[in-house]
């Protein structure tokens, strides 16, 4: 086996295959800093270790640079990256198979294409792993207490243990301020979920949906029987083709935060389902009012109510639970024809075992269009077998066929399938304000930015002014709807709430997805979060404290030429539960210092004068 390097276009991350015919390794490095070392990879099929033993064939090269709408930290995606599809055979199976790697100027990827008979069924493992540097600080959840829906911990890779599972995507940061990298997979289809799974040397390896521990929310819907027969390696008909595994590399969290490395390893949207792509007419991103954790009034009145608030606030969704189903279908359209007058599309939540089959998500789908329904909350995946992975796929496209929107709840990570079926606004996969037992939310909200929301927009379900909040104040929760941004971005907040706080008319103007982001230089995992963010010509800028105190030094460099109107939300001084606002005028030579209480936030509007 020849050594085999790909590079980055701008020449700074390499991917390299090292010469080793008995086990196929590559390393990752940045620079002069070495991201992955010399790590193995396993693909099995059929019981065969196709990586050892291996024949080099030939080598293919090619390069993409091509850019596409996005809706995210920015509203154009970049992909450009080097390829390589290093063609080989299995010396003793005789199985010969592509092993494709992309590199991007912000992180590598590779996979695995066998090919094979249609109609033929193959049983794929993996077991490659990832070995990361010495004295690198990790931020990873597990999946075993709440499979997606996790606390973070914080571990030098020194004090990480043998048999500890994690759920992509894990992040880590090398010595000396080196880099960031985060490990994922894009491009999730027809295939099991990775977990990660710790070898306690360093190494994770990678964990398909059936070795990975039984997570309690699963036991609790669906009982030990259910998991026990997917705990089995799922067969794949004809060609295998893995998703990419990938390390998404940086030398700062700005780059991480605004990479778009994993809908740029997913196909682009089929026109027959979407003519314009991700701005075809029916795909609206927006912000939603949601009945659930802040109490208001209840039943089709009530939901009457949360839309006529919600038009007032120019949002333009209501998301209700799954009550819906015991109203009258006159009831149900009376909810919807009353919130599209005031502007204002309607959700119905599902269960998704109500939807396994082809029946049964038809005749669900055409009632919601028929209603004129906008879209499904659909819950409860909780697992990564291939046959789960596989119903987001029928649901996605049976929802595209009647132009319904989605959002997956007890879901697993979104890996970049977004840009594939727009139609899919967010997905959970996280631990967020519906959880009342998590006490430490200053220091949770500032490690998501930088963990689960690379991988895709979250439903967190942000911003609340009750005691919920925990450690957090107010001017905290307000930022955190413009660092928490999604297609589908669901407030917390019992809107009359909103509507009678003194800083209603910043919170109404903040958008669901933005043209521009840049996460400042004070940012840091666990204590700090601070963007700016551009939609049009107005900048935002958002931040949100840990649990310690700090005072930060902004300059507006970010702002354009022109001079800005703008209102400042801060803390209250002597009160978490309240905000003071400030109006004033500024150019981008200023620079602001913004006192931050624990658990504190600050959000800025500028707008041209």
């Amino acid at each position: 086996m020849q050594e085999v390097q790909v590079a980055s276009p701008d020449g700074k991350i390499k991917f390299t295959i090292l010469p080793n015919a008995e086990r196929l390794t590559f390393t990752v490095t940045m620079g002069n800093a070495v991201v992955i070392e010399p790590s193995p990879i396993m693909m099995k099929v059929d019981g065969y270790d196709l990586s050892s033993g291996v024949v080099f064939n030939n080598l293919e090269r090619y390069s993409i640079d091509q850019s596409y709408p996005w809706y995210g930290a920015h509203a154009t995606a970049v992909n450009q990256c080097n390829g390589v599809k290093l063609s080989l055979t299995h010396d003793l199976s005789f199985t010969s198979y592509i092993l494709e790697i992309r590199v991007f100027n912000d992180g590598v990827a590779f996979r695995h294409v066998i090919p094979g008979e249609e109609n033929t069924l193959r049983v794929p493992d993996e077991y490659s792993a990832f070995v990361i540097p010495n004295d690198s600080t990790l931020w990873y959840g597990g999946l075993a207490d709440g499979h997606y829906e996790t606390e973070f911990v914080k571990k030098s890779i020194s004090e990480v243990h043998s048999g500890e599972w994690a759920g992509p995507p894990l992040t880590f940061k090398l010595l000396l301020d080196a880099g960031y990298a985060s490990i994922t997979e894009a491009n999730l289809v027809n295939y099991s979920g990775m977990g990660l799974e710790a070898d306690g040397r360093r190494g994770w390896i990678t964990g398909l949906g059936h070795r990975q521990p039984l997570n309690w929310p699963f036991e609790l819907r669906y009982g030990r029987d259910e998991a026990k027969r997917l705990g089995k390696a799922a067969p794949i008909a004809g060609t295998v083709t893995t998703p990419w595994r990938v390390v998404m590399v940086g030398p700062d969290l700005n780059t991480l935060v605004n990479s778009t490395i994993l809908p740029s390893l997913c196909p682009s949207p089929d026109p027959k389902f979407f003519a314009q792509g991700i701005h075809t007419s029916w795909i609206k991103p927006g912000r939603a009012v949601w009945r659930y954790l802040d109490g208001g009034p209840e039943g089709v009145d009530g939901m009457k109510e949360f839309s006529r608030m919600a038009g007032q606030l120019g949002f333009e969704y209501n998301v209700i639970e799954g009550f819906w189903s015991k109203w009258t279908p006159e009831q149900r359209r009376e909810v919807v024809d009353y919130s599209r007058e005031q502007g204002v599309g309607v959700w119905f939540w599902k269960h998704r075992k109500d939807l396994r089959t082809p029946e049964a998500r038809e005749e669900f789908f055409k009632m919601l269009h028929d209603l004129g329904v906008t879209g499904a909350k659909i819950d409860f995946f909780d697992h990564e077998a291939k046959e789960v992975i596989d119903l987001y796929e029928a649901l996605l496209e049976n929802a595209a066929e009647y132009h319904i929107l989605l959002v997956f709840h007890g879901a697993n990570k979104p890996t970049g399938r977004q840009r594939t079926w727009p139609n899919e606004l967010v997905r959970e996969a996280i631990r967020g304000m519906e959880s009342s037992a998590l006490k430490e939310r200053a220091r949770h909200e500032t490690i998501l930015p930088f963990t689960r929301l690379l991988t895709g927009p979250a439903d967190y379900t942000a911003m609340l002014f009750n005691d919920r909040r925990r450690d957090t104040t107010v001017a905290h929760q307000i930022a955190s709807i413009a660092v928490f941004a999604a297609p589908l971005l669901t407030i917390a907040a019992n809107p009359q709430t909103i509507l009678s706080n003194p800083a209603v008319d910043v919170i109404k103007s903040v958008p669901p997805v933005w043209d521009e982001t840049v996460v400042l230089p004070d940012s840091a995992i666990g204590e700090l979060a601070a963007y700016a963010r551009r939609k049009d010509d107005t900048w935002f800028l958002a931040v949100m404290c840990g649990p310690q105190a700090k005072t930060i030094r902004v300059p507006l460099s970010f702002l354009g030429e022109a001079q800005y109107n703008s209102v400042f939300v801060r803390d209250s001084p002597t009160d978490d539960a309240k905000v003071e606002i400030e109006k004033s005028t500024h150019k981008r030579s200023d620079s602001l210092t913004i006192e931050l209480r624990a658990g504190g936030g600050f959000l800025a509007r500028f707008a041209k004068s």
